[in-house]
């Protein structure tokens, strides 16, 4: 069974590819992806794609996309249960 900090820690991986020039540094739980992390419509759907293939997993259709990064490792963990 995947942590909620495994999931932080490949969601950084993925993160690292979409927004190369991003200091991932600070990243945590509650930083929010287009304030904190400058990630727009096209990037979040990057976003959603990568994070589907890097933990083999798929986001359910008509769910209000994550604010945070914490909603996007919560989102993950409950499609991989």
């Amino acid at each position: 069974m995947m942590s909620r900090e495994d999931v932080l820690n490949g969601l950084k991986e993925v993160l690292s590819v979409i927004r190369p020039a991003t200091d991932l540094t600070g990243v945590g739980y509650e930083t929010e992806l287009s304030r904190g992390l400058g990630i727009d419509s096209l990037s979040m759907l990057l976003l959603a794609l990568a994070t589907e293939e890097k933990f083999g997993m798929k986001f359910p259709d008509g769910v209000e996309m994550p604010k945070t990064v914490g909603e996007v490792c919560d989102a993950v963990l409950k499609a991989l249960s």
